[in-house]
C-alpha cells in the first residue's frame, strides 16, 4: 500500500469544507509524513476499540458493573492503549515499512511492478503488521508470560493473515486502478479501520461466549 506524498494546494474560498480538510490533511501528510500517521494512527486505533466495544455488546456490560460497583469513572483504559499503540507503534511502524516499500517500487509503474508491489505487501508487511498487532493486543489484554504470548500470537495469526490477504489485495488494486497516489494513505487508513473493527467485534464477541459459558458453568456447579 504506497504512495507518494505529494503537495495539494488550499484554496478555503473555492473549496468546500471537507475538500479544505481533506487538502490541509494531504498537505500535513506531505510535510510531517511521521507525525501526521503517528496521530491519525492513534486517533483511528482508539476510535476503532470504542466502535468495537459498541458493536459488541462490551462498553453496556463494562456500565452495568460499573454502576453496580457504584464506580463514577467510566472511561476505559483498554481504548486509551489502543489509541497509544496506534501513535508510537503502529503509526511509526506503518510509515517505515512503507517507506521501504515506496523506495523499492519507485518510478516503476508497469503491471509487473504493480503485481511485485501487492505481493511484496502482502508476504513481507502484512506478516509483520498483524504480528506487532496481536503481540501488542495480547499485552494490552493482560497477558504477560512471553510464551503465552506467543501461543496467541500462533493461534491468531493465520486466521487473521486470511483476512487481510483477501481484503489487502482488492483495496490496493482498486486503488492503483481509480485513486491517485495521494489520496491512497487516507483510502487505506479507511479499509484498516473498517477491517479492524470488524475483526476486533468479533473476537469480543467470541471472548464474552466463552466468559458466559465459564460463567454459566460455575453457577450449575
Amino acid at each position: 500500500m504506497t504512495a507518494q506524498s505529494k503537495p495539494v494546494p488550499i484554496k478555503e474560498k473555492s473549496q468546500s469544507f471537507p475538500s479544505y480538510l481533506l487538502a490541509l490533511y494531504l498537505q500535513q501528510l506531505h510535510t510531517n509524513p511521521l507525525r501526521t500517521k503517528a496521530i491519525t494512527s492513534g486517533m483511528l486505533s482508539g476510535l476503532q476499540e470504542f466502535v468495537a466495544q459498541e458493536l459488541s455488546g462490551t462498553s453496556r456490560r463494562r456500565k452495568g458493573k460499573a454502576k453496580e460497583n457504584d464506580q463514577s469513572n467510566l472511561i476505559d483504559e483498554k481504548i486509551l492503549k489502543m489509541a497509544l499503540y496506534g501513535f508510537l507503534v503502529s503509526g511509526p511502524l506503518n510509515h517505515l515499512l512503507f517507506e521501504m516499500l515506496n523506495k523499492l517500487f519507485k518510478n516503476r509503474t508497469g503491471d509487473s511492478s504493480k503485481l511485485m508491489q501487492i505481493l511484496t505487501s502482502q508476504l513481507i508487511i502484512t506478516p509483520i503488521q498483524n504480528t506487532v498487532y496481536l503481540i501488542a493486543m495480547a499485552v494490552i489484554g493482560g497477558i504477560n508470560d512471553p510464551a503465552q504470548i506467543r501461543k496467541t500470537v500462533r493461534k491468531s495469526l493465520w486466521p487473521i493473515m486470511k483476512m487481510s490477504w483477501i481484503v489487502s489485495p482488492m483495496a490496493m488494486g482498486f486503488a492503483q486502478r481509480f485513486l491517485p497516489p495521494q489520496l491512497w494513505v487516507p483510502f487505506f487508513n479507511l479499509v484498516g479501520f473498517v477491517f479492524g473493527v470488524i475483526a476486533n467485534t468479533k473476537a469480543k464477541k467470541v471472548q464474552q461466549r466463552k466468559l458466559d459459558n465459564k460463567d454459566q458453568d460455575e453457577l450449575d456447579d
